[in-house]
């Protein structure tokens, strides 16, 4: 081949390969969706697990896949004891203090008595100066914990005020589960997913449909308003998409009246999944409107009883699933909606804030008053 053919070819190679790139960043530039064969390799945050075994099936898994963990310690009877929970994430903490990150939380034992408050803020302290990054409140508040009358304990109660109080000194978010999906006060066969309908035929005494008795989902939910209101400068992550999960225009309310919150999606992406085949572009508009106040979480749950192999096989799945219906646009079948769900193919910057920056920002990102 004549040099003047060879340079001629070497300048085509050159102009080709800088039109590739341009076409790879013109495909980044406005917003081409990513692919699922870029799961494993895009930086991602879980916000939303519960590490409860020294197993680290479920840790390994995720480092895996790219994943960071926030894992939720609760005040919850089914899981291990709050002084186990919290060993174990200080012990998974100090292996991969990169990759794992952990929640704390509090026993409401006791509460009525003087000096709670106190206790309570001298182990929110500790457990800060540890290493903890967030504290949850679970639902036990509002649908569990009695006073000496009888009356159920509202997250309004005076009592958590030196306790809100601690929390916002600290500079931490509160991670709170008010509440239960909508679906809890329906009759079985009105649900709208087969998740919710297997976790409360399996838990009736949470299933608010066979409690009239108890408050109403209104009821709660404006006492989680009203608190909100109370406490305006308070950092607040409305777990579980805040128990407004089965519409989207009401969750949207919700983030334009409080500010200071965001939302976990942890196990609540069917009831999205839901809308989004019944109204395609109303939950697509919201996700976009609300990039910065929605964190990518699962629920996913490692128990001592858990064989490891199945915790990773699960984590796996759910992991992958959800990238597939957010990131893309391919659809697959979801069995417990018992259809098929178009991808919303989001933004690559989307994605990217849903599955990472925000939870950097919301968790990882605040000066502590420790330091």
């Amino acid at each position: 081949m004549c040099l003047v053919r060879m340079r001629r070819l070497e300048k085509f190679r050159l102009y080709l390969g800088l039109a590739l790139l341009g076409a790879v960043g013109s495909a980044y530039a406005t917003g081409q969706p990513y692919r699922l064969s870029d799961f494993q390799t895009v930086a991602k945050f879980d916000a939303h697990v519960h590490a409860n075994t020294q197993d680290s099936a479920l840790v390994d898994q995720a480092r895996a896949d790219g994943f960071e963990l926030l894992s939720i310690n609760v005040d919850y009877p089914d899981f291990p004891s709050l002084a186990i929970q919290a060993q174990i994430a200080k012990d998974f903490r100090a292996k991969d203090i990169a990759h794992f990150h952990y929640a704390t939380t509090f026993s409401m034992q006791g509460w009525t008595q003087p000096g709670w408050a106190n206790d309570v803020n001298a182990q929110l302290k500790a457990a800060v100066s540890d290493g903890a990054v967030a504290v949850k409140i679970w639902k036990n508040v509002g649908m569990v914990e009695r006073d000496e009358k009888g009356q159920l304990l509202s997250i309004e109660n005076p009592v958590f005020d030196p306790v809100i109080a601690e929390i916002e000194h600290l500079n931490i978010p509160l991670i709170a589960h008010q509440g239960e999906p909508h679906n809890c006060w329906l009759p079985l066969a009105q649900m709208t997913t087969d998740n919710d309908r297997s976790y409360f035929a399996e838990h009736p005494h949470y299933h608010m449909y066979l409690h009239p008795e108890m408050p109403s989902y209104e009821a709660l939910m404006a006492a989680r308003d009203r608190f909100l209101g109370r406490h305006p400068q308070l950092t607040f992550d409305g777990a579980h998409m805040a128990s407004l999960e089965w519409d989207v225009d009401l969750l949207a309310h919700f983030l334009d009246t409080y500010p200071n919150a965001v939302v976990d999606m942890a196990a609540r992406m069917t009831q999205l999944q839901y809308q989004s085949v019944r109204h395609y572009p109303r939950v697509r508009r919201f996700l976009l409107k609300y990039q910065d106040r929605i964190l990518y979480g699962t629920d996913l749950t490692a128990n001592p009883e858990d064989k490891p192999t199945q915790v990773s096989r699960d984590a796996h799945s759910m992991w992958r699933s959800d990238w597939i219906y957010l990131a893309t646009p391919a659809k697959q079948w979801v069995a417990p909606i018992h259809s098929q769900v178009k991808g919303l193919a989001l933004p690559r910057s989307v994605i990217n804030k849903i599955y990472h920056d925000n939870a950097i920002r919301t968790f990882l990102q605040r000066p502590s008053p420790l330091k």
